[in-house]
């Protein structure tokens, strides 16, 4: 017998909209037909989910209270970057809220010093790079579309890119994550450590789980420093 997995969710109502713009403010809850459909597609050809509310939230505080109200009245939640996959990951299949990450946009820091840095998911790829190139470091993973997709979206898709080859791919530069849980939980894994062999890897375990286990908000990745010629994308001197 086959189970219908939309029948265990509710639909979204003008009770639960109420509290999501009690939580992140009327502007960032967006219900529009022009904005479901917007948000209901991503680069994947011909597919559209269109959710019955998105959410554009700032912070992990309103992702963790969000992800809280819907646990609670059983409303799906799926977490989107730049909407430039191509494997549908970020589509609301079941409709439910669709939860935006574009607003956590920040650069935190550039640390010289242990060649690390922090960042929100929503921060562009490309912009990224410019920013750590200006500093005389460089950060490989480039997918074809750095250009528009955010550093959360390659986290969850584990994204590679043309230099994947000789420096690997996505997991290979991510040191840290502070997460948010279905449960509304937020949870610190991992962090400056090139080595840390104690408990599980659970920051590996989250990258490339397209958002169906937590809510990434926070990430902290390694650098290399500029080699200086064109091998590794970047010039300095």
């Amino acid at each position: 017998m086959s189970l219908n997995v939309s029948s265990i969710y509710n639909k979204v109502t003008s009770l639960i909209l109420d509290s999501l713009r009690g939580i992140v403010g009327d502007s960032y809850v967006l219900t529009s037909v022009e904005d479901l459909d917007r948000y209901g597609r991503d680069e994947t050809e011909d597919l559209c989910f269109p959710p019955e509310v998105v959410v554009k939230p700032q912070n992990a505080r309103e992702i963790s209270e969000i992800l809280k109200l819907c646990n609670e009245y059983l409303i799906p939640v799926t977490p989107r970057g730049g909407g430039t996959g191509l494997s549908g990951g970020a589509l609301p299949v079941h409709g439910g809220v669709l939860l935006s990450l574009e607003r956590l946009n920040r650069i935190i820091e550039i640390d010289a010093e242990n060649l690390m840095a922090v960042v929100e998911p929503g921060v562009v790829t490309q912009t990224f790079h410019e920013e750590v190139e200006k500093r005389g470091f460089f950060y490989p993973p480039d997918p074809a579309s750095r250009g528009s997709c955010l550093l959360g979206g390659n986290v969850a898709e584990c994204a590679g890119g043309p230099r994947a080859v000789k420096y690997g791919i996505t997991k290979d530069y991510v040191y840290g994550l502070e997460a948010v849980l279905p449960t509304g939980e937020i949870v610190q894994l991992g962090g400056k450590l090139l080595k840390n062999v104690s408990g599980y890897n659970v920051v590996q375990l989250l990258i490339g789980s397209e958002g169906t286990l937590a809510v990434v908000t926070r990430i902290t990745v390694k650098l290399l420093p500029a080699c200086g010629h064109s091998g590794c994308g970047t010039q300095v001197g």
